[in-house]
């Protein structure tokens, strides 16, 4: 017999420490078509999974641009520019309606910790056998990829110094660009205000002064986080801590009333040989084969939004 699971709250896709005092006010004007956050009880694993977000409207604010909204709300800019019909090369307006879907599966369930799923490129942070908060982050370019593994919190800095690496201090000298040793804290430090320093060599979840460059994949390896998002991290996250980063472009969930989700992501560090037939695979291995619409599925696979859509027949 199925355990039911009491819903805990209703909020969108962003969860920021179950409160809304703490949204930056571009935030504050989303309005909220309909939102997730269930657990869903899969019927072929024993553990839980969470879906969260859903449909929003986001009002541009001054400064905004098509990626930096994209950093914000989690989904790629060329997904928003789509739904929007909205041209690369337009000007956005204050006050402008970007309407968009943020559904997104967790894609994977601990008591307390730290998730970071590379081709989701967001971080879920659990704590007390919540999930206490949910945002979308920066990761490492083609040439400097995020590493997976499991990892520890070593130590936390706000307003660190950055010891440039040796690697990175040779991409300077071939771009022709000062290269720099030590970057004392400040506002040209790339590592921000805040720095969270992993059991992983060379690995921080930091502040970014490119807040653009979150939801991308840009860094040398750091995992990049939105001022707001950091500063509450920060102040909440403890000194050891364990966390995992994992790599799972295509994660699929099913609710309790028997509807199944997919969401499809880019494979932008090529590990998986083949999608179609890793989709293939992970439906099977659920038992689903026979209760999703294909055709969705294949749609899926080809457009890769990394939005959670429900596929069920």
């Amino acid at each position: 017999m199925k355990k039911r699971v009491k819903i805990d709250a209703i909020i969108p896709n962003r969860l920021l420490w179950m409160r809304f005092d703490f949204w930056p006010s571009s935030f504050r004007v989303i309005a909220i078509t309909y939102t997730l956050f269930f657990y869903i009880l899969l019927p072929s694993v024993s553990e839980s999974s969470l879906l969260i977000g859903g449909e929003i409207i986001y009002r541009v604010t001054k400064g905004d641009t098509m990626e930096l909204i994209g950093a914000k709300l989690g989904v790629d800019w060329r997904t928003l520019l789509k739904e929007n019909n909205i041209d690369e090369k337009q000007i956005l307006s204050i006050g402008q309606e970007i309407r968009t879907d943020t559904s997104k599966i967790v894609p994977k369930i601990i008591d307390d910790g730290i998730i970071i799923n590379i081709p989701d490129r967001m971080l879920y942070y659990f704590k007390n056998k919540m999930l206490r908060a949910s945002f979308p982050v920066g990761l490492g370019m083609h040439s400097w990829e995020t590493p997976t593994g499991q990892f520890q919190v070593v130590y936390k800095e706000e307003h660190p110094t950055w010891y440039v690496p040796r690697s990175v201090q040779l991409e300077m000298l071939r771009k022709g660009a000062r290269v720099r040793v030590v970057v004392p804290p400040g506002p040209d430090n790339p590592l921000g205000r805040y720095a969270v320093k992993l059991s992983l060599p060379g690995i921080l979840i930091h502040e970014t002064i490119w807040p653009a460059s979150v939801y991308q994949f840009r860094s040398h390896g750091c995992i990049r986080v939105l001022p707001r998002d950091m500063e509450n991290f920060f102040k909440d996250v403890e000194i050891d801590v364990t966390g995992e980063i994992i790599y799972t472009p295509l994660k699929i969930a099913v609710s309790d009333s028997g509807r199944i989700f997919l969401e499809v992501h880019r494979d932008v560090y090529r590990k998986i040989e083949d999608m179609n037939a890793e989709a293939k695979r992970l439906i099977e291995s659920k038992g689903l084969s026979d209760k999703v619409n294909w055709q969705k599925v294949n749609v899926m696979l080809r457009e890769k939004s990394g939005v959670a859509k429900d596929i069920t027949l």
